[in-house]
């Protein structure tokens, strides 16, 4: 399996600093981007996928001052770290039977407490947070974890499908039956999520499994980008601009510009391809929930 990857952070058009931050880590090569700064953007052209895998992940932080800039930077070094068995304080034991998506759980709880201290520990930084969107990607699957509301999209062809879900107030009234999902984004509270790295002491990640076929196009992004386009848009610019998503990346976070830019934008675009992977033609693909280490998991959703 291979991967080609593209990614593009802005600060928007109001805001003064960007709160979001991103991680690109190719494990096999320990080669990694992070994002962080006003406006960055970058690429990993083609990508196997070996034994160790690739991660992927959108962090969007919160607080005042330089706190979310903190948070975000904090959430994606220290899953970096982690990851990378660069930090003094955990140790992943090479010899434990461990999945890709186990070791990324691991390093989420661990920026969580990282975080966490932060803020408990320094009054500037007191109520910080950040949400955590991860990919982790290897051998033939994808599997995602969840922290907050920052969100993975699969598009496939003409069909786009949200595959990880809001950990939000707004979508907690919609699984329970109290507000219409076409309400959601005009809601007074859809801004107010349930999770977030750093906010508590413990936290409660959740975790899906997707099977990628060749041609599927990985779609993470912050709020900054969803919150203004909607689902639909979302799929007409990465497939208007599907051969070239360095491109969809620009238009994305461009027109997000234009309809306000109220808030920083962060968007990682995917491509997966190898003749390992299976053809679409006909087939039901399930996003499946999966349980991390007894941490539970999303309902299923199926993609035609």
């Amino acid at each position: 399996m291979q991967l080609e990857i593209h990614v593009k952070s802005d600060v928007g058009r109001v805001r003064k600093g960007n709160e979001d931050n991103f991680l690109l880590l190719n494990l096999d090569s320990a080669r990694f981007e992070l994002g962080g700064r006003n406006e960055v953007s970058a690429s990993f052209a083609q990508v196997e996928i070996k034994k160790a895998g690739m991660i992927l992940a959108v962090s969007d932080g919160m607080g005042g001052a330089l706190a979310g800039e903190v948070a975000s930077q904090m959430a994606v070094e220290a899953v970096r770290d982690v990851m990378l068995g660069n930090d003094p304080e955990i140790t992943l034991n090479p010899d434990k039977e461990e999945s890709l998506i186990q070791r990324l759980q691991e390093a989420t709880l661990h920026a969580n407490r990282a975080v966490f201290r932060k803020g408990r520990s320094d009054p500037q930084f007191n109520g910080m947070g950040a949400t955590f969107t991860g990919a982790a990607i290897c051998d033939d699957t994808l599997d995602f974890i969840q922290v907050g509301d920052s969100r993975g999209y699969i598009v496939r062809g003409d069909i786009i499908e949200q595959v990880t879900k809001d950990q939000s107030l707004v979508q907690q009234l919609i699984d329970s039956g109290q507000i219409a999902a076409e309400d959601a984004e005009r809601h007074h509270l859809r801004n107010v999520i349930l999770q977030a790295l750093g906010a508590q002491s413990e936290i409660f990640p959740v975790s899906n499994r997707f099977q990628p076929c060749q041609g599927d196009i990985l779609l993470l992004c912050s709020d900054g980008l969803s919150n203004k386009l909607p689902q639909e848009d979302l799929k007409y610019y990465v497939t208007r601009f599907s051969e070239d998503l360095g491109q969809a990346c620009n238009e994305l976070v461009r027109e997000a510009n234009v309809r306000g830019g109220e808030d920083n934008i962060t968007v990682i675009l995917a491509r997966f391809f190898g003749d390992d992977l299976p053809t679409s033609e006909g087939n039901l693909i399930s996003v499946m929930p999966i349980a991390v280490d007894g941490f539970g998991a999303d309902d299923e959703t199926l993609i035609p």
